[in-house]
């Protein structure tokens, strides 16, 4: 086949792809439209809805929690049931899924009237059959309907097992006529004869229902009732009727459950989240572009084709795999488009790098690939260690942008190693071998790194300083360390959307209306997000105070509780919960990356210097944290940030690393280790330099774009980026020649004395 033709098959094949992914992406495969982007699950903080997770315990027969482990089976049971139940409240996106041995956690997306969701899954479904006698109200007097009622378990003579069928309905009271809604009960097996049997042995007495620890009603027996059927009427409506009567029929939980984390997002809220952040993806792909094709020419334009096959790629990736998309899992793709150029920018500086030693384009497009090819592995190998650890040690929305993070990273090696070949091969075959269009790397005059060494010294410690300093500043004033936000810190927040700038005045109201609710004592912290949002934070509320704020709130302000309000809740046990995680994450992944560098490079000063360069990055972050800490509080975001700076600087350094050795293995015995290295890094300075600015260009969109909580965690990334970069070229190395100069000397003088021999 003529070169050309395949030139323009190969490029034919891609943009058909390309627009293959568009049309899936845009339509949909057959009636279902399968693979559309209008099917990728939205999170909740995109789409609006509840989310809550409980802790769950084993109780004895007295209520009395034992301080056991549940068992895998109560938890699956105790999961069933939820999903069943998750089921009546018709959210057909709902999940229900269990986190670590003893947690359930529920999304469900879309539901508007959080408060009936709330405590309709929140109920223990416990259904009891005891006499009147035997009950009495958490005081100690006479129940009424409707009433928490106290007993001694051991008393119950019937529980909602032994139900059969129960099903909502009405009737009409005799002597009134009026319409009572209640449910109709029939009992299965056992439960006919022995409901006969309690019902014949305490004619004259009161029946009692108790349902989820209220006494529901308690009818007299006038008579044995022998066909296993009885009527339970209340103060009912026909949809507490059927709650109940559907709440029977799945059964109670085996287990109870403690509310320890719960989070309302309005619709409106959610939307707007996903525009901004769409939005910005959007220019950032299009700066990146225009950026990469002024860089590198032909080179780029071959790279900005294979980027929007990798964009279609990921569309198609989030509805195969059935990934659900959250605001951290658009930062998380915003940031791999970043991290794609980056294997891209390492290629093409190689091929630069054999066009000016001669070769022919064919030749350096093979060659310049086949010498990347260790860097891009290892770079990308390392930020895969940070994904899967996020994804391991994170939850929710942290574990969704490790999720996104690990796809990109996946998909961005093979668009760089597959398909920017294959564009570059195909341009080639098509004449395009004019070396002017894909340029030569020129020479550079080699710096001095290494001598200047103590500068950067002087830089970095600095860095430290500032960052020690503050942490001792806010130690010494006797608050926390840094500005935690509610997943570190645990409470209640309470968001505002007023669709307008934020005043005083409104702050001012806010305050007053939050104090009205949970008391003038208490303390109340009032800040703004994005402008138009009033945050309220408190401590922790029970479940009735949070919804009374929230409406009490709706009510000042005059806005839609169901699309305008956004409350979350935490417990303190699980925000210490998070920081330990937050530490234990960063500990397990930087280990993980000095293993696999120790193994890559086979030496262990190597992998050291590059942990300690990651140290840096870290404290850099940090001071980030402790000197912008009334604007960028530390939550579980952190977590991401942290780790992403860790992977994405480890990339760097490793392309700086991977030079040494390659030019270390072709140096002569009279080349200094200071000299490879200056070399080194200085051939590898303009793709340093071009990968951070287009990972910088897609992170700063972000935070100019995002919302609040995607630009708290983008700020700090931005100031990783630059870090990173500094610390590979003027950290990292540096500390390479340090740790691994005086065996190079030795070995130096060994090599020395053999030639004088």
């Amino acid at each position: 086949m003529n070169s050309k033709v395949k030139g323009v098959l190969q490029v034919l094949l891609v943009l058909v792809l390309i627009a293959a992914f568009a049309f899936v992406a845009a339509r949909g495969i057959g009636g279902a439209h399968r693979g559309s982007a209008k099917n990728i699950r939205l999170g909740l903080d995109l789409e609006g809805g509840v989310s809550v997770t409980y802790q769950a315990y084993k109780t004895d027969s007295t209520g009395k929690r034992t301080g056991e482990q549940p068992t895998d089976k109560d938890m699956a049971d105790t999961i069933y049931k939820m999903q069943k139940r998750v089921e009546t409240l018709e959210s057909t996106e709902a999940a229900v899924y269990q986190e670590g041995s003893d947690r359930v956690t529920i999304d469900i997306p879309g539901a508007s009237d959080s408060e009936e969701v709330l405590k309709e899954l929140g109920k223990a479904g416990a259904l009891y059959f005891i006499l009147y006698s035997d009950l009495k109200t958490e005081k100690g007097g006479t129940p009424n309907e409707g009433d928490k009622v106290v007993y001694d378990k051991s008393k119950v003579l019937l529980t909602g097992d032994m139900i059969g069928e129960a099903t909502s309905g009405s009737r009409q009271q005799e002597g009134t006529g009026k319409t009572e809604y209640g449910v109709s009960i029939k009992f299965a097996g056992k439960g006919i004869k022995k409901f006969a049997k309690i019902t014949g042995e305490h004619v004259g007495e009161q029946l009692a229902i108790v349902y989820d620890e209220k006494l529901v009603s308690a009818p007299n027996l006038k008579e044995e009732i022998s066909g296993g059927e009885c009527w339970i009427s209340g103060s009912f409506t026909s949809e507490s009727a059927e709650q109940l009567a559907s709440t029977v029929r799945i059964g109670a939980l085996p287990l109870e459950l403690e509310n320890i984390h719960g989070n309302v997002v309005g619709a409106t809220l959610g939307s707007q989240a996903l525009k901004s952040s769409l939005f910005a993806g959007v220019v950032g792909l299009i700066l990146v572009i225009i950026f990469m094709i002024v860089m590198y020419r032909i080179s780029g334009v071959a790279a900005s084709i294979a980027l929007i096959f990798y964009v279609g790629a990921m569309l198609l990736a989030l509805n195969g795999l059935n990934v659900t998309l959250t605001l951290p899992g658009i930062a998380g793709i915003i940031l791999s488009i970043g991290m794609a150029v980056d294997a891209n920018c390492i290629i093409f500086t190689r091929i630069r790098e054999e066009l000016a030693t001669g070769k022919t384009v064919a030749s350096a497009i093979d060659n310049g690939f086949s010498k990347a090819m260790s860097a891009i592995v290892d770079g990308n190998v390392t930020t895969l260690i940070a994904a899967l650890v996020l994804y391991l040690k994170g939850s929710g929305t942290v574990k969704g942008f490790a999720m996104t993070l690990g796809i990109g990273i996946v998909l961005s090696m093979f668009t760089a190693l597959f398909i920017t070949k294959l564009l570059m091969k195909a341009f080639c075959a098509l004449g395009m071998t004019n070396t002017s269009m894909y340029g030569i790397q020129k020479e550079r005059k080699t710096i001095n790194f290494i001598g200047n060494w103590k500068k950067y010294v002087v830089i970095s410690g600095a860095v430290v300083v500032i960052c020690v300093a503050g942490l001792v500043v806010r130690a010494a004033s006797g608050g926390p360390l840094f500005n935690y936000s509610l997943d570190f810190a645990g409470g209640n927040s309470t968001s505002v959307d007023l669709s307008k700038t934020v005043t005083d005045e409104d702050k001012q109201k806010a305050e007053d209306t939050a104090k009205s609710v949970i008391g003038s004592g208490k303390s109340v912290e009032i800040s703004v997000a994005d402008n138009t949002k009033i945050v309220v934070r408190t401590e922790e509320l029970s479940e009735q105070k949070s919804e009374e704020l929230k409406a009490t709130m709706a009510k000042t302000f005059g806005v839609d509780e169901s699309t305008k309000i956004e409350s979350e809740f935490i417990s303190g046990s699980v925000s210490d919960e998070m920081k330990v995680d937050a530490a234990v994450a960063t500990l397990i992944a930087t280990l993980c990356m000095l293993l696999y560098i120790w193994i890559r490079f086979r030496k262990l000063s190597t992998g050291i210097s590059a942990v300690l360069a990651l140290i840096h990055d870290v404290i850099a972050v940090l001071t980030v944290y402790v000197v912008a800490s009334a604007f960028i509080p530390v939550g579980s975001t952190f977590i991401a940030c942290m780790l992403t700076i860790v992977g994405y600087s480890i990339n760097d350094t490793i392309v700086v690393f991977d030079r040494i050795r390659e030019n270390k293995a072709k140096a002569t015995s009279r080349t200094s280790l200071a000299e490879i290295i200056n070399k080194s890094i200085t051939e590898t300075l303009s793709r340093s330099i071009n990968t951070s600015v287009t990972t910088f260009i897609m992170v700063f969109v972000l935070a100019v774009f995002g919302v609040d909580s995607v630009r708290q965690f983008a700020i700090p990334l931005i100031v990783g980026i630059i870090s990173g970069c500094y610390s590979s070229v003027c950290v990292a190395s540096p500390l390479w020649y340090v740790l691994s100069g005086k065996g190079e000397k030795e070995q130096k003088a060994v090599t020395y004395s053999k030639k004088k021999k």
